[in-house]
């Protein structure tokens, strides 16, 4: 917890509050950007089984929040998605709906729900916006957890139209950063491969990829996306979810694996050069790691989806000034951090 001297106001319970996100508002929060009528209470599944409708609401009712961040979620990478496609759906569908009616039976003031790029149908014009969740099918690697993400803009729409709740999203492109899930198998792209090069370091051999390397992905650091929260929570009054994405990414002008010159692109593009491929990802890391090995690109495994490209025109009409951290920053400040946590961020 977190707790301010002045009068509270504000009881901001934040669930799935020790995973990526979670730590990254507690950061944020705890380096200041907390507000003195606001309490904080980050909760993980230790604290109950929020696929249990009667623990969710014990815990409310114990805590008796104003306001959820709801990060909680049943989560993993493409490989665990194309096992589990229905285990990711009832898990999800349970936690959600237990959430969300529980914060509306015990009078919740605003609840902020974490939803992801891949609810996006997979067929589709880009750049994809807010208005296009529901326009088509998600791709099939991972349509139970996408379906049941898509289910809580439903029922947003359904508390407010029907109880005038303020129940709202966001819809965070990739996001990294300390506290990841940094599994081989079972994590994110982004921390898979850091594991990966780390490994490849110590074993001096060469760093092999999964897929072709030339799928687009963009990425969001967690303590960037943390600051986002706190607005969304604060200011934000739609319905309607709002994507948060970083700034076009630049590349530097030469990498250790080839030469290219760098484009500098205005705040404002939105598209292919708002994205970073697997390959650049790769050798961002590989630099943050001082990663001198060979590049192999292991095109038996699957791509995945191709790109999904997304619209951040909203949020900045809303914050035009607000300050993303630099790719290659973010990335060598998580490598910082997993190294110096290898024994524990490695699980």
């Amino acid at each position: 917890r977190v707790l301010a001297m002045a009068e509270v106001t504000k009881r901001v319970l934040v669930t799935g509050g020790t995973g990526l996100v979670g730590r990254a508002i507690q950061k944020v929060v705890a380096d200041g950007e907390g507000r003195p009528d606001e309490e904080w209470i980050f909760v993980s599944s230790r604290d109950a089984d929020l696929t249990s409708s009667s623990e969710t609401r014990a815990l409310f009712e114990r805590h008796k929040p104003t306001h959820i961040i709801h990060l909680a979620a049943m989560v993993g990478g493409l490989f665990k998605n194309l096992r589990s496609n229905l285990d990711f759906w009832r898990t999800n569908i349970h936690i959600n709906d237990n959430v969300l009616h529980s914060a509306h039976e015990l009078g919740v003031q605003k609840v902020v729900s974490c939803l992801s790029t891949c609810i996006f149908p997979d067929k589709t014009t880009y750049p994809i916006d807010e208005t296009m969740i529901h326009n088509g099918p998600p791709h099939s690697s991972n349509f139970g957890y996408s379906y049941a993400k898509r289910m809580i803009d439903v029922q947003n729409r359904g508390y407010s139209e029907q109880h005038g709740r303020r129940f709202t999203a966001v819809i965070p492109t990739n996001v990294f950063g300390p506290h990841d899930n940094f599994n081989i198998e079972d994590g994110h792209v982004l921390p898979g491969l850091i594991h990966k090069v780390y490994l490849a370091k110590q074993s001096g051999s060469a760093l092999t990829v999964w897929g072709t390397g030339k799928p687009r992905r963009q990425f969001i650091y967690s303590l960037d996306l943390a600051r986002l929260f706190l607005w969304v929570l604060r200011e934000y009054d739609e319905v309607e979810p709002i994507i948060l994405s970083g700034k076009p990414w630049l590349p530097p002008p030469k990498s250790p694996f080839h030469e290219r010159t760098a484009t500098i692109l205005p705040f404002s593009t939105v598209g292919e050069e708002d994205e970073v491929s697997i390959r650049e990802a790769a050798e961002a890391i590989a630099e943050a790691m001082e990663f001198r090995g060979e590049l192999v690109f292991d095109t038996t495994k699957s791509d995945g989806q191709f790109k999904k490209t997304a619209s951040n025109a909203k949020l900045r009409r809303y914050l035009p000034g607000f300050q993303f951290t630099p790719f290659r920053k973010a990335v060598k400040e998580t490598c910082d951090w997993f190294k110096a946590n290898y024994a524990n961020a490695r699980k």
